[in-house]
């Protein structure tokens, strides 16, 4: 399996965040991972950062924000031209979606966990 680099956007270090859950399956199935959170932490061997820093290769954006929270990172998202970015339940965001669309960025509304689990992350 293809390993993707991938950002959680709105990540936490409490264990019964959707966030938390998803960078610790990400990293069981080896995917680099990089999380952006309100504080800076640690879930596993993956640290939570406060800061928007530049990437390369970033496959996907995994996000776990509501949109009005999504506003702020909309500018950093497409600058790191993700080949997708996955809406997990709650996140949904026709707004960003539609930029993304312009950026030639794919979007689906699904969840990474049950992607993970079905094999088709």
């Amino acid at each position: 399996m293809e390993k993707k680099n991938t950002l959680v956007l709105g990540a936490s270090d409490n264990p019964s965040r959707y966030s938390y859950l998803a960078i610790q399956k990400l990293r069981k199935y080896e995917h680099p991972v990089t999380a952006l959170g309100k504080k800076d932490t640690k879930v596993g061997d993956v640290l939570i950062e406060k800061e928007q820093r530049p990437l390369t290769n970033v496959n996907t954006v995994t996000v776990y924000l509501n949109p009005a929270r999504q506003q702020e990172y909309y500018d950093y998202i497409l600058s790191l031209k993700p080949k997708r970015i996955i809406f997990n339940p709650g996140a949904e965001n026709e707004e960003l979606a539609r930029l993304a669309a312009k950026n030639n960025i794919q979007t689906m509304e699904a969840c990474t966990l049950v992607l993970l689990s079905t094999g088709q992350y």
